[in-house]
């Protein structure tokens, strides 16, 4: 029990390089489900923080009787909250990514269940598809409008 607390507390997180140079048979060992549990929950805290500052920022927006200037304003609080509304969606994505990771299924397509890949994961740590399939997907909607 002792050496595991001393082993945890000279563990130092790894790196993208590290990432990308391990071998093949170490995808998605506990380090590197550390190293992207890590980064999904700086992401989170990042999207969380954007929600909290762009709530502030709309309280604090003062009326203007100027009809040109209310315009710009309004159509920035707009692009504002559409923005919002994406990171909102991201959020989601991004729980459904830690959810994963406790699960075990994290790093795994979610349509073949082969790996997703150490450089798409680091591009894109919320991807659930394998850049194969997520052609496929693409290109099944493109024909039929999903």
């Amino acid at each position: 029990m002792e050496q595991t607390k001393e082993r945890k507390a000279a563990h130092k997180p790894l790196t993208e390089a590290q990432i990308l140079a391990a071998p093949a048979k170490d995808y998605m060992n506990a380090d590197q489900l550390a190293f992207f549990r890590e980064r999904l929950r700086e992401q989170k805290q990042a999207l969380l923080d954007n929600v909290r500052d762009t709530s502030a920022h709309l309280r604090e927006t003062e009326a203007t009787s100027d009809s040109s200037d209310r315009a710009t304003q309004e159509e920035e609080q707009a692009l504002e909250l559409r923005t919002r509304d994406r990171e909102r969606k991201l959020l989601k994505k991004v729980d459904e990514a830690l959810a994963r990771i406790e699960d075990g299924s994290y790093g795994f397509c979610a349509e073949t269940g082969e790996p997703i890949g150490i450089r798409r994961l680091l591009a894109r740590p919320t991807a659930t598809l394998t850049i194969e399939a997520q052609e496929r997907r693409e290109r099944m909607q493109k024909m039929y409008g999903d």
